[in-house]
This record gives structure tokens, sequence and C-alpha cells, in this order.
């Protein structure tokens, strides 16, 4: 995948060459190099500066250097105090500095209360850019923010953009085309939407796509590879005819394909849930380069900022990983590397095929500063890559040998990562 056009032109360089008896030797070098290329070696990221919960996180790569972003959240004592508008920017190159992170000027707002939670926050192309969120004040009131800002890692800039139509917190944030951002159902104010607000970066309009079919829902988790977007959980509204709205977790996972040939129209069909129990601000992010969807962490208790459940027991987090193959349309389940679950989040970031979360809870509601890796895609993209390799080679030999010899190689490895990982 990575080496496709090197890998071409090489194995005609060695057809002119070597003999086709040589080829075998051919193809082992090529598979060798594309398995190096996508397993280099992990990279630990420190802690922030400081614990922060329900932040909005985000990566984006400038030049062969890769920022990792928070924004606002919670901080340790969980009270309306202590919602902020902080930033914090960690740079990763290849310059052998030890990595730190920096503090940035905290996020603008257009509201009185500064600090938010629940924002989103994703990036495109050279920017990141960030919706959303709510504040909240002392007698626990909670508004929801039509704020839109653009962060420029290269200025370090803030740019105010065009507000959202109908402004939503706790919702999820997907990117597609490196030019639309999907904000698919959230919060606004007193009850959920089912609205699918789309936001153009190379324009700076907004326009409404098909609606989300299902419940409306906040706190729910999804991610995007190519066209296809998974959205899975959160918490629907209950109405009752002798007391207040109540609110309750959302057992439902739903596929949407976005028309290749109109960016607002989605083919909404709904999806077998993977577990039969809903799980509340998990992380969750889509990787191309092995094709699947990936559901971390999160409570099967939804709960209030604190951490305390709605139904007044304390929220715990849940260990397992959800992975959803989009080719197979088939659902895996494996548990975290961590040493402790986590709850709380509003994305999952990728290192170097290092999947991890920044911040949230840990046991107890302890609002937590470490970056915590939870699985590993590196093993999987090298299968995937030494299939490709086996592939490419197929259509250049006639006789089948190499086909054989590289498939031997890799397949036995990958099957028994697969079992590890509890994959098919």
């Amino acid at each position: 995948m990575l080496l496709k056009k090197p890998r071409t032109i090489a194995l005609r360089i060695f057809q002119s060459v070597v003999p086709r008896l040589s080829f075998v030797v051919a193809a082992f070098i090529i598979a060798s190099a594309a398995t190096v290329s996508v397993t280099a070696a992990p990279i630990v990221l420190p802690a922030l500066p400081e614990p922060v919960s329900n932040n909005a996180v985000a990566s984006v790569t400038i030049d062969d250097t890769q920022y990792v972003f928070s924004f606002m959240g919670l901080g340790k004592d969980k009270t309306h105090n202590d919602v902020h508008n902080r930033a914090w920017q960690l740079v990763i190159n290849n310059k052998d500095k030890p990595l730190q992170w920096q503090a940035l000027t905290p996020v603008p707002s257009s509201l009185a209360l500064k600090g938010r939670l629940a924002s989103v926050a994703v990036g495109v192309n050279d920017s990141i850019y960030i919706f959303g969120g709510y504040t909240v004040d002392e007698d626990h009131n909670e508004i929801s923010t039509p704020d839109v800002y653009k962060y420029a890692p290269v200025t370090g800039k803030y740019t105010l953009l065009a507000p959202m139509p109908v402004p939503v917190d706790d919702a999820s944030a997907l990117v597609y085309q490196e030019r639309y951002v999907y904000l698919v159902s959230g919060w606004h104010n007193d009850g959920n939407v089912n609205l699918v607000q789309v936001y153009d970066t190379q324009t700076g309009q907004w326009q409404q796509a098909s609606p989300f079919l299902g419940n409306p829902v906040f706190g729910q988790a999804g991610g995007i590879v190519n066209s296809t977007m998974i959205i899975c959980d959160g918490v629907s509204v209950t109405p009752h005819s002798d007391k207040r709205r109540s609110f309750a977790a959302e057992t439902a996972c739903f596929k949407g394909v976005i028309d290749k040939q109109n960016p607002f129209k989605i083919d909404w069909r709904t999806l077998d849930h993977p577990t039969g129990t809903a799980r509340y601000r998990m992380a969750a992010a889509g990787n191309e380069a092995t094709n699947k969807i990936y559901f971390v962490g999160g409570s099967t208790n939804p709960y209030n900022y604190n951490g305390i459940g709605y139904n007044g027991e304390p929220s715990t987090a849940d260990d397992a990983i959800w992975i959803f193959d989009i080719a197979e349309e088939t659902w895996a389940i494996s548990k975290t590397d961590a040493e402790v679950p986590t709850m709380d989040h509003r994305g999952l970031i990728n290192v170097n095929g290092s999947w991890s979360t920044i911040g949230g809870m840990l046991g107890a509601q302890h609002v937590t500063s470490k970056v915590i890796p939870h699985f590993s895609t590196l093993a999987e993209v090298s299968c995937l890559s030494k299939r490709q390799a086996s592939s490419d080679v197929s259509k250049q030999a006639s006789d089948g040998q190499a086909i054989e010899v590289v498939k031997t190689a890799s397949n036995s490895k990958c099957q028994h990562k697969n079992d590890i990982n509890g994959e098919k």
C-alpha cells in the first residue's frame, strides 16, 4: 500500500536483470521492504500537564510532523468551576527531541462562560476544526454553543467560522474527502436532534444532509472510512406524563453510506449491535489502512458530566474494543491493552499505528492526564501489506511459485495475531 509505485519499478528492474528463477528472491525483498515501512516502533506519548476529561482531541500531519491536540474539557475536581477552555499541543517529528506538551492560547468563545464540555475537534488538511460544546453555570444550567473555530498549527491562530445552524454538543464529527465535516445528532439546549449538519471547509458553508434515522442521541460514538460511517449507542430522551423527562442508554448501531455524487445524501441502514449493551462516550475512529472502525472504552451507565450516572449510581469504564470490518460487515470484540479501562472521551488518536485516548476518566470517575494506548494496528497493517505484495507478485509471476512462498511466509503470523485479538 505504502510502496505501490516503488514496488512496481523494482519488479521491472528485477525482471530485466535477473533470470526468472530468481523472481522468488525478488518477491521476498520487496515484501520485506513493505513490511518494514509499516512496522516502525510505537512512540510513547507523555501525559498532559494536567488531568482533563471530556476534552476535544484531534490530530493533523503537516510536512511529516504530526500535531496532537487537546482542547477544553473538565478538570480533576469535576465541578462547574473546573470546566475550562485551556488547550495543549504535542508535536511529533523525527528530530529525536523529548516529546513535551505545549500550552496554546485558550479557545475563544462567543458566550459569557468560556469553558466548554462535549466539544468535538477534527483535523482536515493543515487545520483543526473545533465544533460546539456546552457551558455549565453555578446553577447547573447548560447552553449549547454555536461556535466553530479553525486552529492553524503553523500560525497558532484561531479563526471564527460560520456558526452551526443548530448548535449541538456531544455530537459525532466525521471527515469525508478531506473537505466535509459531518456532525451527526447530538444535544441542543433542551433535547436531542436527528440532524446531520455538514460543514464544507472549502466554501465555509453549512448544509443539511440526510437526517440520522436512529433515535436522536447524545454521547454516541462513530467513525468513517472512505464513504462509510458507523454510529453506535449514546443516550436518548424518554418523555413521561407525570414527571420530567429522563435519559436512557440507546443500544443501536447504524451504517451510513455517503452518495459519491452527492455528499449530502446518506443511505442509512440498521446494523447489528456487537454486544446488545449500549456504551456512552466511547472513543472511536475509522482506519483506512485496515478498512475497519474501532470503538474503545466508554461506560454502560450513562452519566452527568461528573461521572455519576443519571440513575444516581457511579459509572465505571468498559474495557472492550469493538471492531467493525467494513468489507466483511462483521463485528469482532477484544480488550484494551491499557492497564485500566477509560471513559468520557471525544475521540481516538492514531500515532504511528498505536491508537490512544488523551485524558478521560479512570476508575472511581478519576480524571486522568495520561495518554493511554489501547491497541495497535501495526501488525494488522503489516499483514495487509504482505497480502498486497502477494497480490502484486501474482500479477507478475507466471509459474505461481512466488505466490506460494510469500503467502506461506505471511499468513501464519497474521492468523495467529488475529486469533489473539479475538478476530475471526
